[in-house]
């Protein structure tokens, strides 16, 4: 009888030590955050981003070590000092476009689980911080390809413009060209043919990532036979 009850607790011991031995062989997920930000330039940031709007954004998380865990990710939005997200994604990978002004946090916060063990992960802030608007026309161009102001568009320095559409006139009032990407412009032709010297006229709307309306109308000069490089000869 006692030599059963040995045979037993033996038994039983060796189970306990297997079961230990299970629990502590567990291993713990690990979590690889990968984060893009593109400013309307098309330069890319994989951190924090300060510039201008808009902004597109991907978040993805991917995880290793999470054989037999179920897991649950929340990209978490914040505006400014706000506690409470004003946007949840529930998915690993995520796209987000900024395109209004102010100070951003994405967390992400993740939770694991097998059996009854429970983990949770919350990541450090990634910040996104979109300037105020910012936009001017100028009033000449020189679209005589000499490699300078060949192209009448918005001055360089513009920032957090999401909408945007010009349109150029001339004293007539007869449209001769429009654009609706900020990075194009007119190249001082019309149906293919160059127009003459002379003034004509800038319409733009557009609006910024603080909401502000632009509502630009500006003459623009064309100086087909002004040429920089011989200017800047002249003067040395």
């Amino acid at each position: 009888m006692a030599k059963e009850m040995k045979i037993k607790l033996l038994v039983t011991f060796i189970l306990f030590a297997l079961a230990a031995s299970t629990a502590s062989s567990k291993t713990n997920p690990k979590l690889i955050l990968k984060v893009s930000i593109k400013s309307p330039n098309g330069e890319e940031f994989t951190d924090t981003y300060s510039g201008s709007a808009p902004a597109e954004a991907s978040f993805s998380v991917t995880a290793t070590d999470a054989t037999d865990w179920k897991s649950h990710h929340e990209w978490r939005f914040y505006n400014e000092l706000s506690q409470t997200p004003y946007l949840i994604r529930y998915e690993e990978d995520t796209n987000y476009t900024f395109t209004t002004s102010g100070s951003f946090r994405v967390v992400l916060y993740s939770v694991f689980t097998q059996d009854n063990d429970t983990i949770i992960y919350e990541s450090a802030p990634i910040i996104v911080s979109i300037a105020e608007s910012k936009l001017e026309m100028p009033n000449a161009f020189s679209p005589n390809d000499d490699g300078h102001n060949d192209i009448y568009k918005a001055r360089d320095g513009y920032q957090s413009i999401v909408e945007f559409h010009a349109y150029i006139f001339n004293r007539w009032g007869q449209k001769l060209y429009e654009w609706t990407n900020i990075n194009d412009g007119w190249n001082g032709k019309f149906h293919g043919q160059d127009v003459k010297e002379g003034v004509y006229f800038c319409l733009v709307k557009a609006k910024g990532s603080d909401g502000k309306i632009y509502n630009i109308k500006t003459d623009v000069n064309l100086l087909r036979g002004y040429n920089e490089t011989t200017e800047s000869s002249n003067k040395n």
